[in-house]
């Protein structure tokens, strides 16, 4: 499994479309700075067929520190979560698994 940057979608894209980087760049960095304004609204976005992302608030809890035992408390929070789409599902279906 490899880490895939901006940066490399933003290659991948300029490749695949026949643009040029520059030219790509202006739409991916707007397109992140609105799903991350989306998130901060508490908005859920749905991509049909891809997936759907959305925040939740996760309760406050007990929680321990495994060196020394002790017992913290975890504050709420707010976590993303992703479930897949059906072209996903089927596309991770469909893939030999490598690992």
């Amino acid at each position: 499994m490899s880490t895939i940057t901006k940066k490399d979608l933003v290659d991948r894209i300029a490749e695949s479309t026949n643009t040029k980087q520059e030219l790509v760049k202006p739409v991916i960095h707007p397109f992140f700075d609105e799903i991350i304004s989306e998130f901060a609204k508490s908005n859920c976005l749905e991509f049909r067929d891809f997936g759907v992302l959305e925040s939740r608030k996760c309760a406050p809890r007990t929680a321990h520190n495994p060196k020394t035992l002790k017992r913290i408390e975890v504050p709420a929070k707010r976590v993303m979560r992703f479930k897949a789409g059906r072209l996903i599902k089927q596309k991770l279906n469909s893939c030999k698994a490598r690992w």
